[in-house]
């Protein structure tokens, strides 16, 4: 049985701000905070211009973490030269590529033994 990922409807920015501590706002995604400053990733507005990330979310159904579950995930994308950025949570991983390079992500996934529901 193939491993499910979920497609998330939404476009996503990835911004760094230098010099934050926490956002101002609650609309955000996901946080890091490093000493180079906040990563925030966001839902990219309808008129968002630049880089924007497309995601697939998955592992939610295999309960405890595999010890390879993100490398599976990121592994054929590396080998497809897509470039992710990840964000993970308790039970699963949010894996965003470059929007324009979605149809590619999704076949190297689906390659890799993935089924993908929108």
């Amino acid at each position: 049985m193939a491993e499910r990922l979920h497609r998330v409807p939404s476009r996503f920015v990835v911004e760094h701000w230098a010099r934050a501590t926490f956002p101002e706002d609650d609309e955000w995604i996901a946080l890091v905070r490093a000493p180079e400053g906040l990563t925030v990733v966001r839902e990219a507005p309808p008129w968002a211009e630049g880089e924007t990330w497309v995601g697939f979310y998955g592992g939610a159904e295999r309960g405890a973490r595999r010890p390879d579950s993100l490398s599976a995930l990121a592994n054929p994308l590396a080998d497809s030269g897509i470039p992710v950025f990840v964000a993970s949570t308790y039970h699963a991983d949010l894996v965003l590529v470059p929007e324009e390079r979605l149809t590619e992500a999704a076949a190297a996934l689906r390659g890799a033994g993935f089924a993908i529901s929108e």
